[in-house]
């Protein structure tokens, strides 16, 4: 088989229609994936659009599936701040300097 760069995007779409067509037949395999999915496709096809002159659609489904995106990720992004807190505690009693 020829690779090409178009090959990647290919094998990219074929593994997230098993996964969607695993989904539907009762396989829950990569529900977790899914739930990210749809709102990293809109972000993808609103920038799809953009570049081909459809500012308002694109921008909406930009700003619609990155609403959606953050609320997905807002998980974690608490345990990443929570992570740096911890790492910023530390730090404070390792210097033992009083402010």
């Amino acid at each position: 088989m020829k690779m090409n760069r178009h090959t990647g995007l290919a094998f990219l779409l074929i593994f997230f229609g098993a996964l969607i067509l695993s989904n539907k037949l009762g396989f829950h395999l990569g529900h977790h994936i899914m739930s990210f999915l749809f709102p990293a496709a809109m972000v993808g096809l609103g920038f799809v659009g953009l570049r081909n002159g459809k500012t308002i659609i694109g921008w909406g489904l930009i700003i619609f599936g990155g609403l959606f995106l953050f609320g997905k990720l807002t998980g974690l992004f608490a345990i990443l701040i929570a992570i740096g807190l911890i790492c910023y505690g530390i730090s404070l009693l390792r210097n033992k300097s009083v402010y």
